[in-house]
């Protein structure tokens, strides 16, 4: 008897479309997840068993276009596929749908609140994430937990996601130069997780403060000698 496999006919990821014609509609929806994704690089240094995606398609039908959300994450998947890099993510060839996806929303609000969080939900995505910069009256970010099909509001800031073992929240802080409210990972003590830029930042000041005191410590060193030569005494002899 043949054995059929369905998933064989379905298109693979180097044969459907990777990129999507409409720009995003504001520099922060790069720049948000983006800053979520380096970050977590240096979290997640030593694990390979995970992967961040920034404005990637998502397909999950192969009836229907991709989904493109503004960022999403994946674990217990290859963080490189054969030693490569994703075109997209195809949910027939992962077979593991993301844990987490991320909208920043527009002024126009392309399906943030509706379509795009349907569809999240049939995939299955555990957490939706919305951060609505624009908004005034309601909270600027909400995460929905998926339970039995339906998205459920959770509260707090930051949020802990115990499945991923990282909370996410927003504050206002730098980077690349910009101040302004971002989104940040923190940990279970609701510390937040510092980005590359300002590891880099501590790891300089923390140089700078040895150079001070091994700069200091030689002058009272010479101070020293010369007080010693003062009083006659030379220093090299002294044991």
């Amino acid at each position: 008897m043949l054995n059929y496999n369905s998933l064989h006919c379905l298109p693979s990821s180097e044969e459907l479309p990777n990129s999507e014609d409409t720009p995003v509609d504001n520099e922060i929806q790069d720049l948000i997840p983006s800053l979520l994704k380096a970050t977590l690089a240096l979290v997640w240094l030593d694990r390979w068993d995970w992967y961040f995606g920034v404005n990637m398609g998502i397909y999950y039908d192969p009836e229907k276009p991709a989904i493109v959300p503004d960022g999403f994450l994946s674990v217990g998947v290859k963080r490189f596929v054969d030693g490569d890099l994703r075109l997209s993510y195809v949910l027939w060839e992962e077979e593991n749908p993301p844990i987490i996806a991320i909208e920043v929303a527009s002024p126009k609000h392309l399906g943030e609140y509706s379509t795009k969080k349907e569809v999240y939900a049939e995939m299955g995505i555990l957490y939706y994430v919305v951060y609505n910069p624009f908004r005034r009256k309601n909270p600027a970010l909400e995460v929905y937990r998926l339970e039995d099909g339906e998205y459920f509001l959770m509260s707090g800031n930051p949020i802990w996601l115990p499945e991923i073992g990282l909370g996410i929240g927003r504050e206002r802080g730098l980077y690349q130069g910009i101040a302004r409210e971002w989104l940040y990972w923190y940990d279970n003590q609701k510390r937040r997780l510092l980005t590359p830029e300002e590891l880099i930042f501590v790891a300089q000041e923390k140089a700078n403060v040895e150079e001070r005191q091994r700069l200091e410590a030689e002058e009272r060193v010479k101070m020293l000698e010369n007080r010693l030569k003062a009083l006659g005494f030379e220093p090299e002899t002294i044991v």
